[in-house]
C-alpha cells in the first residue's frame, strides 16, 4: 500500500540574511520533498518566505522536526499549515483566471489611497496576489524625498463589472490626486516594442504654433483656436488651416530660435534614455510641425517623425502647409503603418498624447495613455497620467527604479 501524500505550507519570517532559502530547501531535498510553490518578499531587511511542498506522510514528521531545528539555528520564525488535497486543487484551478495589473502612481502614495484602491478591488471580487514598489526607497527627510511614488498590484479573477471598476478608479484618481492604471496582465504587456508620442503639450510643455503666433503678433487669436481644437470643439484640420494662415510673413529664423528653447516636459530625458536602452522604437506623430519634430529626433535619437510641413518662400512662411494634414485619423493610420513596418503586433504598441486629436491613436494602440490631458481626452482614455512627469509611462510598462541604472543623467 502506497503511503499517503501530505501537503504542507511553511511560512518563514525574520531577519533576512544570505543562506536562509538554501538551508531550508536542503532539508526538503534530503527527504525528496516536492516543492509545489515558493515565493519570497523582503521589507526593510525582514524576510517573508513561503514554501508549499508535498511529501509522504511517513517522512513529514522528520521534515518538520528538522525544519524547526534549522529555523532555530538561523534565528527565524517558522509556521506549518497542512493543506488538504481539495484546497490545493481549488487553488490550482485559479490558474486559468484572468490576471490584471493595477498601477498606483503619484507624487506620494498614502495609506488612504491604497485603502480605497484595494476596497474597489475587493468589491469587484478580485484577489490580490502580489504587491511591489516600483519606485526607489523613500527617505524620512521630506526635503530629499523622490518626486514620484509608485506601487503595483497583481490581481486575479474576473471583475463583476470592469466598466464600473474603471469608472470608480477614474473618480478616485481625481478625488485623491493620483493616477491608477488597470491593464490585463498578458504576454503583450510584457513585450511592448513601439511607442508613439504626440509632441506639443506632451513631449514639450507648449504648443509650438502658439509660440510662432506670438512672434508673429497674432498670439491670442491662434491660442483661442488651438484651445478650442484641443477640446474637440473645432475640426482639427479646419483649425489647423486657420492658424497657419495667420503666420503668413513670419521669418523662418524664428523657428530655429524657438526650437533651441523648447521647454522639454518633466521626465522626458529619463524616459527616452530608458526606452532606447530597452530597444523600443520611438515615433513622434504630431499635428505640429516637422521642423520641431526633427529637432527632437536629433536630440533623443527618435526613429520616426510624422508632422506637418510649413510652406516657405523667400525665407518667409506663406501661411500655407505642404502635403496632407496630420490629424487624429492620420495619427492612428501612421501608428498602424509603423507597427507593420517594424513587424510589431498592434497589441505591443503604446500611444501617448493630450489632445482630442490624439484619441484615435490612443484607442488604436495596445496601451493608450492620456498625459496631463484635457477632460474629454482623459474621460475617453483607458489610462492617464496627471500627477507626475512623462517618465511615469515607465511604471505603466512595469519598469522598476532598481532595474534602471543609477545614472544621474536619467533623473
Amino acid at each position: 500500500m502506497n503511503p499517503k501524500t501530505e501537503i504542507i505550507l511553511i511560512n518563514i519570517s525574520g531577519e533576512d540574511k544570505p543562506g536562509v532559502t538554501t538551508a531550508l530547501t536542503e532539508v526538503l531535498a534530503r527527504y525528496d520533498a516536492f516543492i509545489l510553490d515558493i515565493g519570497q518578499a523582503d521589507i526593510h531587511h525582514t524576510l517573508s518566505l513561503g514554501i508549499l511542498f508535498k511529501t509522504d506522510e511517513t517522512k513529514s514528521g522528520e521534515i518538520l522536526k528538522d525544519l524547526l531545528f534549522k529555523a532555530y539555528e538561523l534565528g527565524i520564525n517558522i509556521r506549518f499549515n497542512p493543506i488538504s488535497e481539495k484546497e490545493y486543487e481549488s487553488w490550482v484551478s485559479l490558474q486559468g483566471k484572468n490576471r490584471y495589473i493595477i498601477t498606483i502612481l503619484g507624487r506620494c502614495i498614502t495609506a488612504r489611497q491604497i485603502s480605497e484602491v484595494t476596497r474597489i478591488v475587493a468589491s469587484q471580487g478580485l484577489n490580490i496576489d502580489a504587491i511591489q514598489r516600483l519606485t526607489g526607497r523613500i527617505p524620512l527627510d521630506e526635503n530629499i524625498r523622490p518626486p514620484k511614488s509608485c506601487i503595483e498590484l497583481s490581481v486575479r479573477g474576473t471583475p463583476k463589472d470592469r466598466n464600473t471598476m474603471q469608472s470608480d478608479f477614474m473618480k478616485l484618481s481625481s478625488e485623491l490626486e493620483m493616477d491608477i492604471s488597470l491593464q490585463e496582465d498578458s504576454m503583450y504587456r510584457r513585450c511592448r516594442r513601439l511607442i508613439c508620442f504626440d509632441m506639443d503639450s506632451t513631449l514639450i510643455e507648449t504648443e509650438v504654433i502658439d509660440e510662432l503666433a506670438m512672434k508673429a503678433g497674432v498670439g491670442e487669436k491662434v491660442k483661442a483656436i488651438t484651445e478650442s481644437a484641443m477640446r474637440g470643439e473645432i475640426d482639427f484640420s479646419e483649425s489647423f488651416r486657420r492658424r497657419v494662415s495667420l503666420l503668413k510673413g513670419l521669418d523662418v529664423s524664428v523657428m530655429r530660435e524657438i526650437a533651441e528653447n523648447l521647454p522639454i516636459t518633466e521626465g522626458v530625458n529619463r524616459l527616452m534614455q530608458v526606452l532606447k536602452r530597452a530597444g523600443y522604437k520611438i515615433a513622434i506623430l504630431s499635428g505640429g510641425f516637422t521642423y520641431f519634430g526633427n529637432y527632437l529626433k536629433q536630440k533623443y535619437g527618435i526613429d520616426y517623425v510624422y508632422a506637418n510641413e510649413l510652406e516657405i518662400e523667400n525665407n518667409k512662411l506663406t501661411g500655407r502647409h505642404v502635403g496632407d494634414i496630420v490629424d487624429g485619423k492620420r495619427k492612428a493610420e501612421l501608428l498602424r503603418l509603423i507597427s507593420q513596418v517594424e513587424n510589431v503586433n498592434i497589441a505591443q504598441t503604446i500611444a501617448v498624447g493630450d489632445g482630442a486629436n490624439d484619441l484615435p491613436m490612443l484607442s488604436a494602440a495596445g496601451l493608450g495613455i492620456a498625459y496631463h490631458a484635457k477632460p474629454k481626452v482623459k474621460a475617453n482614455a483607458d489610462q492617464s497620467i496627471s500627477t507626475i512627469g512623462l517618465d511615469g509611462v515607465l511604471y505603466f510598462l512595469g519598469f522598476k527604479d532598481s532595474f534602471i541604472a543609477d545614472d544621474s543623467t536619467l533623473m
